[in-house]
């Protein structure tokens, strides 16, 4: 089944925030690691635009999470936690002073910074100090033994398109001759 056919049965064809029956898309709640219905929500048009375009925001619109925040699906918990926190407004901090998240879920809801200040964010520091983000690509500065393996990431390796893992700013991931490996950020600079 598709990741839109699984999301309008999870959802009775409608918006997972708002309710709107209209324009419903796929809206994937980044960090992606695997393109399915469990790291999606299925959001309607003007919900979409307003999460891709944070300064039209319209705060009214959003009085809709006092709903959607109770979902049990947690890609639906993350957006709504993270639409709250971008909306600072009086009424945004009483939902968010009732929402419960488990660890995992709140760590994914923090996980891209949406609506936290700077100084709560967790950056991706490489070693000359370049903030990295996810699909960034780096280039190891070190000879790294991979464990479990026979295998060594030579210095001058470049890894491209990385994943930043979740609430772990010392460490990426990335791919190096096919193989799937954890590196600390410390034995890279952004290419």
């Amino acid at each position: 089944m598709s990741v839109e056919k699984s999301l309008r049965a999870r959802s009775g064809d409608k918006c997972e925030l708002c309710g709107s029956e209209e324009g419903l898309v796929v809206y994937q709640v980044a960090p992606v690691n695997a393109a399915d219905a469990s790291e999606s929500v299925l959001v309607c048009s003007t919900c979409h635009d307003q999460i891709e375009k944070p300064d039209t925001m319209d705060a009214n619109h959003w009085r809709c999470l006092n709903d959607s925040m109770w979902s049990t699906e947690a890609p639906v918990q993350v957006m709504a936690w993270r639409l709250l926190n971008r909306l600072k407004a009086d009424w945004t901090q009483d939902l968010l002073d009732m929402l419960y998240l488990d660890e995992d879920t709140l760590a994914w809801a923090k996980a891209d910074g949406d609506g936290l200040s700077d100084d709560e964010v967790d950056k991706y520091i490489d070693s000359n100090g370049a903030e990295l983000k996810a699909g960034d690509s780096v280039v190891l500065i070190k000879d790294l033994n991979v464990k479990g393996t026979s295998f060594v990431a030579k210095r001058g390796t470049a890894v491209r398109n990385i994943i930043l893992s979740n609430n772990d700013p010392e460490h990426i991931e990335g791919k190096v001759n096919g193989q799937h490996i954890y590196i600390l950020t410390k034995y890279v600079k952004k290419n």
